[in-house]
């Protein structure tokens, strides 16, 4: 892809950065010049993903960071001030599902769901800003939310909650955060073919999934592109509050 926008100078913390989308995330930020600091629970799996990248040509740090550990979240952006002099974009994409009946979900279920996409997101979400108001920075945050927040899709009702949830507090991070220049943005995926879904694609379950989609295919990571980096840009400053699906017309079927 051609970079036609410029993050050079730019710190961007990517959480769940060891697979899918959020390893696309950081890769494609840091061609267009940011800085990446990879965050995820698994390291192993980072300590590659930098490897890449400085292969490249650009920077990156790794992080260990689980969302669902409140004081871990503190340390990790703690880990970022320290060693890259603090954050201007955070990627706000650390997410899980559970598939099933309304009526067979678990409190454990719940709680494994509910923790990570929506909790976990909120208070990675107040630890970037935290230190985008004290450095008295102007800051991009997206959330990585998902189609399932803008409609309901089968046996992921939980999800669908949690997701929904996010769209919501994207708005409200961005009225009270626009005074301090922090534009929140939440962007909407449908489906994405990933290296966790890549085989789900070609079973029967799959294809006629697929062919209920509004234009018969599932999108790829690099379909994100372009919106990713716009909101992640300064020629993003009059848009926030903004929920963007990215999801081939599934949204409006």
């Amino acid at each position: 892809m051609s970079q036609g926008i410029s993050l050079k100078g730019k710190v961007a913390v990517v959480t769940g950065a060891s697979s899918g989308l959020g390893e696309r995330f950081a890769e494609i930020l840091s061609a267009a010049g940011a800085t990446v600091a990879l965050a995820a629970r698994r390291t192993e799996r980072l300590t590659e993903l930098a490897g890449r990248i400085t292969a490249a040509g650009g920077r990156a740090m790794t992080v260990k960071l689980d969302v669902n550990d409140h004081a871990n979240i503190q340390a990790a952006f703690d880990q970022v001030a320290d060693a890259l002099g603090g954050v201007d974009i955070l990627i706000n994409n650390s997410g899980v599902s559970k598939q099933g009946k309304i009526t067979d979900v678990t409190p454990e279920d719940y709680d494994f769901v509910m923790d990570t996409n929506t909790k976990g997101a909120f208070f990675v979400a107040q630890a970037a800003a935290r230190d985008m108001i004290a450095r008295k920075k102007a800051g991009r945050i997206i959330n990585i939310a998902s189609v399932a927040g803008l409609r309901v899709l089968g046996q992921l009702s939980v999800y669908c909650m949690s997701k929904a949830a996010v769209v919501h507090m994207t708005k409200a991070m961005a009225l009270e955060w626009a005074r301090y220049g922090i534009n929140v943005n939440a962007v909407c995926p449908g489906y994405i073919e990933t290296e966790i879904n890549r085989e789900y694609w070609g079973t029967p379950g799959g294809q006629k999934l697929v062919e209920m989609l509004p234009r018969k295919r599932v999108g790829s990571a690099q379909d994100l592109d372009g919106l990713l980096l716009l909101l992640a840009s300064d020629e993003a400053r009059f848009i926030n509050g903004a929920v963007i699906a990215a999801d081939d017309g599934l949204s409006v079927t």
